[in-house]
């Protein structure tokens, strides 16, 4: 009997779709600190990117930003003797680092430069929308009533935060640009999820993040000459940016994705703004508006109903 079940099991996972990954969806306190570290390094990008854009060019900024990282990572890989992915992995993950790293960044400094602040928040934060829609159609994730609840409440809290703004709400060319970095992210996220069944967290952001590198040197020429027109803190800026929001930040991610669903992962994203908020008030003397206060508590509440409600239905149905 034992064998026919094994059977029945091996033809079940044959038929499923060659992107659905197999996860656990508890919460460990390894995930949530690597989430956390995730959304606090991702939350202080933003004012990073702000003072790097004041001396350097979209695109020269997302090249010295992870020729940053792609340097921090080769020294650890060195250390840790990292060996080489395999060659039938080589197109995937490389694609992973092309369109997450590359593409993203790009059309995300591009289209900033023309969108106001609060669009350009609001279509960013569709992202785990667009992240748990992917997850449920390739990798045969399931979000249930209260999780899509939630991720709704997320986005309404992080467009309230984005109004408080008060730069208000003007389409432009630059709208494209941010919506590509909005769908590259969600592609990055759901792409990368079935190699990390196969490589550490730490291996496949360090190959995303040299691949990504790699399709950003066309944009070299004139990068010597913006170092040495930009002031020290704005090369500081950039440099922090490829330290810790992108390698540090990156390989966190990865860590908490291959361990729960990645659209419950993108639901945790919607802390990023309320995150942000307070690193503007502490680095910067930013205080918040009464309508970015109460959109950070309405995205807390949001990421509270899509983790909590979920946990208890899955609690039900054990208990049965």
């Amino acid at each position: 009997m034992e064998l026919t079940q094994s059977k029945q099991a091996g033809e079940t996972r044959s038929l499923e779709s060659p992107l659905a990954v197999r996860h656990p969806s508890r919460l460990t306190a390894g995930t949530v600190l690597a989430l956390s570290i995730t959304i606090c390094c991702w939350a202080s990008s933003f004012v990073g990117i702000r003072a790097g854009l004041h001396g350097y060019s979209p695109t020269h900024l997302a090249l010295l930003r992870y020729l940053t990282a792609s340097l921090v990572l080769a020294l650890w890989a060195l250390v840790k003797r990292m060996p080489l992915p395999r060659w039938r992995d080589v197109p995937g993950l490389a694609l992973t680092g092309v369109v997450g790293i590359a593409l993203y960044n790009v059309a995300l400094n591009t289209g900033e430069a023309s969108v106001s602040a609060g669009l350009s928040s609001f279509l960013v934060n569709i992202n785990p929308i667009i992240t748990a829609v992917l997850s449920i159609i390739f990798l045969r994730e399931r979000l249930r009533l209260w999780g899509w609840i939630g991720m709704l409440i997320c986005l309404l809290g992080a467009s309230l935060i984005s109004l408080s703004t008060g730069a208000g709400i003007h389409f432009s060319v630059g709208v494209l640009f941010v919506f590509c970095a909005a769908l590259a992210q969600s592609l990055y996220f759901l792409w990368q999820k079935p190699y990390l069944a196969r490589y550490s967290a730490l291996q496949c952001t360090t190959y995303a993040i040299w691949t990504g590198t790699l399709a950003l040197l066309i944009f070299a020429p004139g990068l010597l000459t913006n170092v040495r027109t930009a002031s020290w803190s704005e090369t500081a800026a950039v440099v922090y940016l490829g330290i810790f929001p992108a390698a540090i930040g990156y390989v966190s991610w990865a860590y908490a994705l291959a361990r729960i669903p990645a659209s419950r992962a993108a639901s945790f994203l919607y802390l990023v703004p309320a995150v942000t908020l307070g690193i503007a008030w502490f680095w910067l003397g930013e205080w918040p508006t009464w309508l970015a206060l109460f959109g950070g508590v309405v995205a807390i509440s949001g990421v509270m109903v899509v983790n909590i409600f979920r946990k208890t239905r899955g609690e039900k149905r054990r208990a049965s």
